[in-house]
C-alpha cells in the first residue's frame, strides 16, 4: 500500500502518516493538498510532503480522506524554502503553511457552539457573569455559533477557554462542521447560438426579433460586442451585465430571446483578477547617475548574487528598479518586488502599469480570502513573466521562474514578522527564495539595516551608490526645535512648537503641502486621575489604555480590549480623570485649530483598516484634495508626493529612548526618512525635529544626512558589547499564567541553557511589557555565532524543551515556550 507523509497547519514539529487509497494512488503527489481526520474529530487541509511504500510502525494509520487538487499547489523551491524558515526561525513547517497558503485553500472543521437544551444550573455550581452573558448570546441565536461569533457578538476576548469551563458544566455543546472558505466567481456570459458564417440562420435570427424592438436591439448590441460579424478576429465573449447596461434592456427581454432560441446564456468560473488590457508606457529616462549605477548593479551581479543600493531619498530608485525589472520581463522569467508596508503598493502599482500592464501583480494581506486565492492560483498556473508587488509574504507565493528579487526600504522593521509563528523576516526569506531560483538579490535604501551595510563593505553583499537626488534638488535643510525651551518661553502651549507651526504655514502659503509625523495612534496615551494619579490597564495586559475620542473608549494596543472611560475614579470616588499625552488623532484636532484654513487627513491604523484605506488617503493627499497629512510611520516609508514642502517629527524623543540596542538605528532611520519626504521635486524641503534632547549625538548626524558617521559610531558600539552583525540573537519567551510558576520555570530554563551554551544565555528578565492576554512573560536572550549550525542550535533546543517536560517540574505544565531569531 502506499502512504503519505503529510504536513497539517498545526504548530507540530513532525510530519504524520497516512494510507492513500488505492483509488487516489494516481492523484496523490507531492505538494497536493489532501483532506485528513486528525485526533476524533477534526478535519485538516494537509499538504503532501513525501510517498513511501514503507508502513509505518506501532500505530493504526488512518487513510487520506479526499484528495482536494488534480495538480499540486506547490513547487518544488516552496517546500524547499518551507523547510527553511521552519529550521532557521525555530519553528514547525505546519507554522509555515498555515502562513503561506492563503486560508480559502484550507478546508477544515470549525468548532461551533450551541446552548445544551437539557442544561438546568445547579446551585453548587453557578455560571460565573461571563458565562451567563454567553448563554444568553445563545439564546438569542437562531443557530449554532463558531467561537468568533460569540466573541464579536459578546465583546468578549479567549471565548475558548470559557467554553471549555462551561462544557465541562455540562452547558454548552460543541460539534465540528466542515468549513470551505473560499468560494469561487462565478460569471454570466451570454453568446449568438447560430453558428458564425451561418447567414441563413443570422436572417433567421433577424426575422423572430422583427417588429420587437427591444429583442432587436439586445441582438444587434451582442453581435456588435462580440465582434460576430468581423472575420480578423474570434468571437468575444460577452458578460450578461456587460450586454444588459449596453443594450439597457432588461433579463426578461433576454429570457425571451433565449427562448425564441436567439442566445444562449451561461456562467463560468473566472479568476478575480483577469488580465486587464493596458497600455505599455515607456521606460522611465534615467539621469547620468542613474545610469551609470545600472551599469554597476548589473557588473555587481557578476560576482554576487545580492546588491545593496544605497541611495539618497528621492534619487530614483525606482527608476532603476523598473529598468532591471524590465530586462526580467524580457528574458522570460518572473520578479518579486518586495516593499515593507501595504500603503506603498498604490503608488508603485500605477508607476509600474504604465510601463508592464497586465504583467503587474499585486498581492498584500488587505485582499479578501478569495481575491488571495486567485492571485495564488494565477501565479500557479502560468510561467508567463511578471512583476509581483507585495509585503512578506509574497515570498510564499509559487513562482515557477524567478529572476530578480527587489526588496525596497530592506531596513524596515516590518519586514520581520511578530506574531504569530513563523516570525521570519520577509528580507532575509526573500534572500533564500532568489538563491533557490537561481535569482539575483536588490536591496535598496536610503538608510541600510547596520547589519546590511557592515555585509556590503565587508565583500558578502555587492555595493552601489546614489548619492544625490534625482532632479538634482538639495537634500532638505533640517531644523532642531527645543520644546523644553519654546515651554519655557510660553510658546508652545499643544504639541506642535511655534517654530513647526510658522513652517507649515509657510509650506502651505507658498502652494505646498506638509506632513506630521508622531509614531503613537489614538487621542492620548494616557488617562489620570488627576486626585489619586489612579491609571486605567488592560485586564488581561500589563499597559495602560489608550483613548480613542472617535469612539469615545479606552483601548489596549495589545490584545484589543475596549473599556469606557470612567466618569468617576474607581479609587477615589472622584471626578476627577483627564487624558494626557499626543497620538495622532488628538494631534489631528490640533491642527485642525491650529490650521482652520488648510485640509487635514489622518493616516494610522485606525484610518486604514479597509481594503482601500491607504488608497483613498495617497490618492487624495497626491492630487491635492489635503493640505496636511498627520500620520504615524505609515506616512515614512518610501511615499512620494511632489508638493511636500515641510515635514514635523512631533517627538523625537519617543524614538530614541527606547531599552533596545537598536534603538538608535531606527530613531534615525525613521528621523531620515521621513525628512525625505519633503523637497522631493523643484525646491529644496525643510523639517523640524522637535524635540527635549537637541544636543543628543543623534541629531548632529540626521541634520547631515550623515549616514556614513552615524554607522561608523553603530557599528564600534555593536563591536564593543557584542551584538549584530558580529553575533546572531534569539531571544527565547516563556509564558504562563502563574507568575510564580513562570519565574521557576525560566531560572530553571536558564540553567539548564547555560549548562549547554556558556556565557552565550543572559536573563532571564521581565520584559518591558510583562503581561499580555493573560499571560505573563519572561525572556532569555541567547546570543551565538554567525556561523553557528541553526538545525543543531534547533535540536539543542527542542532536546532541553522535551527535557524540561520529562522532568516532573509542576511549572512546566500550561507553558508556552517559543523563540524569535534574529528580532529587529
Amino acid at each position: 500500500m502506499l502512504y503519505a507523509e503529510v504536513i497539517l497547519p498545526l504548530p507540530l514539529s513532525v510530519t504524520f502518516t497516512y494510507g492513500v487509497p488505492r483509488e487516489m494512488s494516481a492523484a496523490v503527489k507531492p505538494g497536493h493538498r489532501v483532506l485528513v481526520q486528525f485526533g476524533a474529530k477534526k478535519f485538516y487541509t494537509a499538504i503532501v510532503e513525501s510517498l513511501t511504500n514503507e508502513a509505518p510502525k506501532g500505530y493504526e494509520v488512518k487513510d487520506i480522506v479526499m484528495a482536494l487538487d488534480e495538480q499540486p499547489i506547490l513547487r518544488r523551491p516552496q517546500m524547499q524554502l518551507w523547510q527553511w524558515v521552519a529550521e532557521y526561525y525555530l519553528c514547525s513547517v505546519g507554522d509555515v503553511f498555515k502562513a503561506a497558503v492563503p486560508a480559502g485553500l484550507k478546508v477544515e472543521s470549525e468548532t461551533f457552539i450551541e446552548r445544551n437544551p437539557d442544561y438546568e444550573e445547579p446551585l453548587d455550581s453557578r455560571l460565573s457573569e461571563r458565562e451567563v452573558v454567553i448563554m444568553q448570546t445563545l439564546d438569542h441565536a437562531d443557530k449554532k455559533m463558531t467561537v468568533a461569533a460569540i466573541e464579536k457578538a459578546t465583546g468578549f476576548t479567549n471565548v475558548s477557554a470559557t467554553a471549555a469551563k462551561m462544557l465541562e458544566k455540562g452547558a454548552i455543546i460543541i460539534s465540528e462542521k466542515l468549513v470551505e472558505r473560499y468560494t469561487s466567481r462565478k460569471v454570466t456570459y451570454v453568446a449568438v447560438t447560430a453558428e458564425r458564417g451561418d447567414s441563413d440562420a443570422l436572417h433567421a435570427a433577424f426575422d423572430k426579433v422583427k417588429g420587437a424592438s427591444k429583442q432587436e436591439r439586445a441582438f444587434i448590441t451582442l453581435l456588435e460586442l462580440s465582434g460576430y460579424m468581423r472575420r480578423d478576429a474570434p468571437v468575444r465573449e460577452v458578460t450578461r451585465e456587460e450586454l444588459l447596461d449596453r443594450s439597457g434592456v432588461s433579463t426578461a427581454i433576454l429570457r425571451a430571446m433565449v427562448e425564441k432560441g436567439l442566445i444562449k446564456i451561461y456562467s463560468k468560473e473566472v479568476n478575480r483578477f483577469m488580465p486587464q488590457e493596458l497600455p505599455t508606457g515607456e521606460l522611465p529616462v534615467l539621469s547620468e547617475a542613474q545610469s551609470r549605477a545600472l551599469d554597476e548593479v548589473h557588473r555587481s551581479w557578476i560576482e554576487h548574487d545580492v546588491t545593496l543600493l544605497h541611495g539618497v531619498t528621492s534619487s530614483g530608485k525606482t527608476e532603476l528598479y523598473i529598468h532591471l525589472i524590465n530586462f526580467v520581463l524580457r528574458n522570460g522569467r518572473q520578479a518579486l518586488y518586495l516593499v515593507p508596508e501595504i500603503a506603498l503598493t498604490t503608488q508603485l502599482t500605477r508607476r509600474l502599469q504604465r510601463v508592464f500592464g497586465d504583467k503587474v501583480v499585486i498581492y498584500h494581506s488587505k485582499f479578501s480570502d478569495n481575491d488571495r486565492v486567485d492571485i495564488y492560483r494565477r501565479i500557479l498556473g502560468s510561467r508567463e513573466p511578471m512583476v509581483v508587488i507585495g509585503a512578506r509574504s509574497s515570498v510564499f507565493l509559487p513562482f515557477a521562474d524567478l529572476g530578480l528579487v527587489i526588496v525596497d526600504e530592506e531596513h524596515e522593521s516590518s519586514y520581520k514578522q511578530q506574531d504569530p509563528a513563523p516570525r521570519y523576516n520577509g528580507r532575509d526569506t526573500a534572500m533564500v527564495l532568489a538563491r533557490m531560483h537561481g535569482a539575483k538579490t536588490l536591496l535598496g535604501s536610503a538608510t541600510p539595516a547596520v547589519d546590511t551595510y557592515f555585509k556590503a563593505l565587508n565583500g558578502k553583499y555587492g555595493l552601489v551608490s546614489l548619492t544625490r537626488r534625482y532632479s538634482g534638488v538639495e537634500l532638505p535643510s533640517i531644523e532642531i526645535v527645543d520644546t523644553t525651551t519654546a515651554r519655557k518661553q510660553g510658546g508652545m502651549k499643544g504639541v506642535l512648537a511655534p517654530r513647526t507651526v510658522s513652517l507649515v504655514k509657510e509650506a502651505i502659503s507658498d502652494g505646498g503641502q506638509a506632513i506630521l509625523f508622531l509614531n503613537r495612534r489614538g487621542y492620548a496615551p494616557v488617562a489620570v486621575c488627576k486626585q489619586c494619579a489612579w491609571t486605567p490597564k488592560c485586564e488581561h495586559c500589563d499597559v495602560s489604555l489608550t483613548y480613542h475620542k472617535r469612539v469615545d473608549r479606552l483601548v489596549c494596543h495589545y490584545c484589543g480590549a475596549v473599556y469606557p472611560l470612567p466618569t468617576v475614579c474607581p479609587a477615589c470616588k472622584e471626578p476627577a480623570i483627564e487624558v494626557f499625552g499626543y497620538g495622532t488623532e488628538r494631534m489631528e484636532d490640533e491642527v485642525d485649530g491650529a490650521f482652520p484654513d488648510a485640509k487635514t487627513l489622518r493616516m494610522d491604523l485606525d484610518t486604514t483598516r479597509n481594503k482601500d484605506g491607504y488608497e483613498n488617503i495617497i490618492g487624495d493627499f497626491s492630487s491635492g484634495k489635503a493640505d496636511i497629512l498627520v500620520g504615524t510611520q505609515m506616512v515614512t516609508k518610501g511615499l512620494d508626493f511632489g508638493r511636500v514642502k515641510a515635514v514635523g517629527i512631533v517627538n523625537a524623543d519617543a524614538l530614541i529612548n527606547q531599552p533596545d540596542f537598536r534603538a538608535s538605528e531606527r530613531a534615525f532611520n525613521m528621523m531620515s526618512q521621513v525628512a525625505g519626504r519633503a523637497g522631493r521635486r523643484d525646491s529644496r524641503g525643510v523639517v523640524a525635529i522637535q524635540t527635549r534632547q537637541p544636543s543628543h549625538p543623534l541629531m548632529a548626524y540626521v541634520m547631515a544626512h550623515d549616514y556614513s558617521g552615524f554607522y561608523n559610531e553603530e557599528i564600534e558600539e555593536r563591536r564593543k558589547f557584542n551584538y549584530p552583525p558580529f553575533t546572531r540573537l534569539i531571544y527565547i519567551y516563556l509564558k504562563h499564567r502563574d507568575p510564580r510558576a513562570l519565574d521557576e520555570l525560566a531560572v530553571a530554563y536558564g540553567r539548564r541553557l547555560r549548562q549547554l551554551f556558556g556565557n552565550r544565555v543572559f536573563g532571564p528578565e521581565e520584559p518591558l511589557v510583562g503581561r499580555v492576554q493573560t499571560l505573563y512573560i519572561r525572556k532569555l536572550m541567547l546570543k551565538i555565532e554567525v556561523n553557528a549550525s541553526m538545525s543543531k542550535v534547533k535540536d539543542i533546543m527542542r532536546a532541553t524543551y522535551e527535557e524540561m517536560h520529562s522532568s516532573g517540574m509542576q511549572a512546566v505544565k500550561g507553558s508556552i515556550v517559543y523563540y524569535d531569531v534574529d528580532p529587529c
